[in-house]
């Protein structure tokens, strides 16, 4: 039969085609069914975890910003980042995450481009539990056991917490552990190691700290590998991975960058930041410092797992299976309490797949031991009762914990600080914002260079050319938490959050999300006009308290006497009194808002209604038309109570 054939034929060999592919596809399942028996349950259950409410809790900090604004800019504006690239990360871990948010229109599906970015590591965290999977299978885990380090991976809720946070380190984890399957590999070694190299080295060109893991690997391979070949298979392995680590260099090479030089970033420089000059996270034992508040977020989450993990890691030292494993696990933790280090928060998602895979492994090896009666039994007895302990300790926690990332909406006051901005804020003003709204506020309308992320401000010389004054020549900065916490290595910063005024206000101690208006005068300044403006207001609205035609409450007479009420309100009801008599029902706070209420409910014009049938009546649009220059409002609707007027922000 042939394609050219016209009595369907070329259907028939399709059909052939398509049935055999159906029936390999049979034959598979079948013959992985319990594999697939164990294996899709834990992936389901993954996804739950992990994409459950994953909008809502964390609420976004400035690092995921950061990485979903470079992989916006890599699939938008075909750069390597939103503003110059200073090689403080290799560039792979974006450009995947542009990958796939280009492939998948993830940008186009949320409003908040985080989400966009969040979706992504979420998928590669997935695909991480099917790599741990067969990691485990490969050492020798019965599968029970393999399920069970892919539930403790997905849904303890360290791992939870995140594995929905944009960190690069969750799209390095996935090839890191391909990386240990294609080294563990018994058959085609030489493609096994070769391509176990190449997964090491994208996990590393997506987050550098994974190097650590490398003299691990090395020894995962060398035990694995045949004596008559290993000197050729490693040596391929060692070119493979020299090869493609060398493209990082090569990029920087190409671009004149490799060096330190007058007006320009290099690789030198950031590599030496990350390893050298980046400041410490200092003493354990000191509460207030870094790598404690670091411990108290991780321990926080999720104390059985850290505990028993390490616990887990020094018992796998004397299982020959996990002994790879264990002695990694240790030496991360301990590298963590290097004198003068610095320790990144999403340090822990690296230790998160061993973690769970040694807390399996030992426990499956206890069991076996007891049901076999070997030797040591009594170890593994004690382990088995621990194990049973930790889970009944775990079970509380994990619920209190997980409900919390699964129901709460801590993300809420980021979301209304952008909504305020984008409503009462017009586009040709300079905002200074954390990163995690630059996209959203990008895409709003604002021009790139007026938005301008925070930690640029004075370490960007293309930003900084932007601003001759320094903080004073932008108009707005919205304060979050990452800001507040990192503004001390700023001075910009610092004299942008003390000198301006709160006009806005969303959410509560750590979630506080604030929008200041920024005075170049300086506070001392603001508060005279402030006190001068506040002054005016309290005369024009005492007139308006004291004018009969007004029917209002004796609170909302007091309001207006004390000067809370926009005077653009006043002035225009008082306008109006000289034609009617009008009733307010009260002055409507914006939400977030602790200035000038600049809201208004009218219920009625003399004896007409504002509102009828859900409608304006006559009188009340007559009113709103009748209003011109600064009197006219931001908006005027009806509501089920009257005409609501909203002016605009000042």
């Amino acid at each position: 039969m042939t394609s050219t054939t016209h009595d369907g034929s070329t259907v028939v060999q399709l059909t052939d085609a398509a049935s055999r592919a159906s029936v390999r596809i049979k034959l598979a399942a079948l013959r992985h069914r319990l594999t697939l028996l164990w294996l899709s349950p834990t992936l389901v259950l993954a996804g739950i975890a992990t994409f459950l409410n994953f909008g809502g809790s964390p609420q976004r900090i400035d690092d995921e910003g950061t990485y979903t604004a470079q992989a916006y800019a890599v699939s938008h504006f075909g750069e390597l980042a939103h503003y110059t690239y200073w090689y403080d990360h290799p560039p792979l871990g974006w450009l995947q995450i542009a990958g796939y948010t280009q492939l998948t229109g993830a940008f186009a599906r949320y409003s908040t481009a985080v989400l966009a970015g969040r979706e992504a590591v979420i998928v590669f965290s997935l695909i991480s539990v099917v790599l741990l999977w067969v990691l485990a299978r490969r050492v020798g885990l019965t599968r029970a056991a393999a399920a069970a380090a892919g539930v403790i991976f997905a849904v303890s809720p360290l791992a939870v917490q995140f594995h929905r946070s944009v960190y690069l380190d969750n799209v390095a984890t996935p090839w890191l552990i391909a990386a240990f399957v294609l080294a563990l590999s018994k058959r085609n070694q030489l493609a096994g190691f070769a391509a176990s190299a190449a997964c090491f080295s994208v996990a590393v060109l997506s987050k550098e700290t994974f190097l650590l893991a490398l003299p691990f690997l090395i020894w995962a391979m060398v035990r694995s590998s045949r004596a008559q070949t290993r000197r050729y298979t490693l040596s391929v392995a060692g070119t493979v991975l020299v090869l493609i680590g060398f493209s990082y260099v090569l990029l920087a090479l190409v671009k004149g960058e490799l060096l330190p030089g007058a007006g320009r970033v290099s690789l030198f420089d950031g590599v030496t930041f990350q390893l050298g000059t980046r400041a410490s996270s200092g003493s354990v034992f000191d509460p207030a410092s870094l790598i404690s508040r670091t411990f108290a977020i991780w321990t926080q989450l999720d104390p059985v797992f850290i505990v028993f993990g390490i616990l887990a890691a020094i018992a796998g030292v004397f299982a020959r299976r996990l002994r790879v494993f264990a002695v990694m696990t240790l030496a991360l933790v301990a590298f963590m309490f290097r004198p003068g280090g610095y320790l990144p928060v999403p340090y822990v998602i690296m230790l998160l797949p061993f973690g769970a895979l040694l807390i399996a492994g030992v426990t499956d090896s206890a069991v076996r031991a007891i049901r076999r009666r070997a030797a040591g039994r009594w170890r593994a007895i004690v382990w088995a009762t621990a194990a049973t302990l930790a889970l009944a300790v775990a079970v509380p926690v994990w619920t209190v914990q997980l409900r919390g990332l699964f129901l709460a909406d801590l993300d809420s006051p980021m979301r209304s600080a952008e909504q305020w901005v984008e409503t009462n804020v017009a586009h040709d003003q300079r905002l200074i914002v954390d990163d995690s709204m630059w996209v959203d506020l990008e895409r709003a309308g604002w021009a790139r260079d007026n938005v301008v992320w925070y930690y640029k401000i004075d370490t960007d010389p293309a930003v900084e050319a932007q601003s001759p004054q320094g903080w004073k020549d932008s108009d707005y900065i919205v304060a979050t938490n990452s800001m507040r916490t990192g503004a001390g290595t700023s001075a910009e910063v610092t004299e942008a959050i003390a000198n301006s005024t709160v006009v806005a206000s969303f959410g509560q101690a750590e979630q506080a999300v604030q929008v200041r208006r920024i005075e170049p005068e300086g506070m001392a300044a603001a508060k005279t006009d402030a006190a001068a403006a506040q002054q005016s207001r309290a005369e024009t609205g005492t007139q308006l308290a004291q004018n009969p035609a007004l029917g209002t409450s004796v609170a909302n007479k007091r309001l207006l006497t004390a000067g809370r009420v926009d005077d653009r309100i006043t002035l225009a009801l008082g306008s109006a009194t000289a034609i009617s008599s009008i009733t307010v029902q009260n002055f409507p706070a914006v939400a977030g808002e602790t200035g000038p209420l600049r809201q208004v409910l009218i219920t009625a014009f003399g004896s007409r209604t504002a509102v009828s049938d859900g409608r304006l009546t006559s009188a009340a649009k007559s009113f709103v038309t009748g209003l011109t220059g600064t009197f006219v409002p931001q908006s005027a609707r009806g509501t089920g109570g009257g005409l609501l007027l909203t002016y605009g922000s000042r």
